[in-house]
């Protein structure tokens, strides 16, 4: 009795499973293969290969993620352009109030001439930019 005892009080270790998987099967693959079955599990983004296996055989549906390095590249550049191009229509905001303030209205007007010009032309820029976006969009990233 003392040893059944001791039996019982000592319960250490992992929890018991209520379904534990027990049988296991083996397979074997040459080069060319094997080769192929990393690439389907580094696509899958699964951590264990054996659930990426179980998945595989019962339909389970595989997630698969591809990261195009150029149109990653070219999104945090794209982004970087656009906060530059906003920080210079707070700029533009700035001088124009600077130099109503400052000057008087028939200088601020010619100096505003030469302002609405350049704008004009970051304007037109701003348009190539859009449509060199839209056909990058559409060749590149509609697949």
């Amino acid at each position: 009795m003392n040893e059944n005892s001791k039996k019982q009080l000592k319960k250490t270790g992992r929890p018991l499973k209520n379904d534990p998987a027990k049988i296991r099967y083996t397979i074997s693959f040459n080069e060319e293969e094997h080769t192929r079955f990393l690439a389907l599990f580094d696509q899958s983004g699964m951590q264990v290969k054996a659930h990426f296996i179980t998945s595989c055989i019962f339909d389970k549906t595989i997630k698969t993620v591809q990261i195009d390095k150029g149109t990653v590249d070219f999104y945090m550049r794209l982004t970087s352009f656009h906060s530059q191009f906003r920080a210079i229509g707070v700029n533009y905001n700035q001088i124009v109030k600077l130099l109503y303030k400052n000057f008087s209205e028939k200088k601020a007007a010619a100096f505003l001439y030469k302002l609405e010009k350049q704008t004009a032309e970051m304007a037109m820029l701003c348009q190539k930019i859009i449509k060199i976006s839209e056909e990058f969009e559409a060749k590149h990233l509609k697949k």
